[in-house]
């Protein structure tokens, strides 16, 4: 095989895998991310890597948004919205987060592998999005060509991007409109 081959065999993947993705749950997501005060979003590993990326694009349409565990993080209040990027839903830091978001009346979106999850069982909305992973506490049909948990990792990013497409046409963005706000101090 080459690299080549590889990569086009991811590509197949998330393209079936992306043909099981909820619209209705995502939109739900889109409806919490319009109606939230202040965004906090929070992910461990690989999908807190591809969450941080989702923040950077939301302050990039104007949206005041913080990074759980960043210093500059204010005071949560209800009205806020708390997205979690976790396959599993189990995370313990994860979900100690979402026990105290929601003790405090902040609302949650999960994006995630097991609606059945812990964190799941805290959240207002939940986003499934197809993947494998030795996380995974239930057996799943899908399966992956990658390791542990690529596929869901991979999907998340991409169903972020898509996100903010949908934002950027509810809120009549553009890139034009929205480069000003990107960082200039590098």
């Amino acid at each position: 095989m080459s690299v080549r081959t590889h990569l086009t065999g991811i590509l197949a993947e998330l393209t079936r895998n992306a043909a099981l993705v909820d619209d209705a749950q995502l939109a739900a997501a889109v409806a919490e991310i319009q109606r939230a005060n202040h965004l906090f979003l929070a992910g461990a590993g690989r999908s807190g890597v591809a969450i941080t990326g989702f923040a950077n694009r939301l302050m990039h349409l104007g949206k005041s948004v913080s990074l759980v565990g960043e210093i500059t993080s204010p005071h949560s209040r209800p009205g806020d919205l708390l997205i979690i990027g976790s396959g599993s839903g189990e995370t313990a830091s994860l979900v100690a987060l979402a026990r105290k978001a929601h003790a405090g009346g902040v609302r949650i979106v999960l994006i995630t592998m097991d609606d059945r999850s812990t964190i799941a069982g805290l959240a207002d909305v939940c986003v499934v999005l197809p993947g494998v992973s030795p996380k995974l506490r239930a057996a799943t049909a899908v399966t992956s060509i990658q390791p542990m948990g690529s596929a869901f990792e991979q999907i998340s990013f991409l169903s972020y991007d898509a996100i903010i497409l949908e934002l950027m046409d509810a809120l009549g963005e553009t890139s034009e409109t929205m480069f000003p706000r990107h960082a200039d101090l590098e």
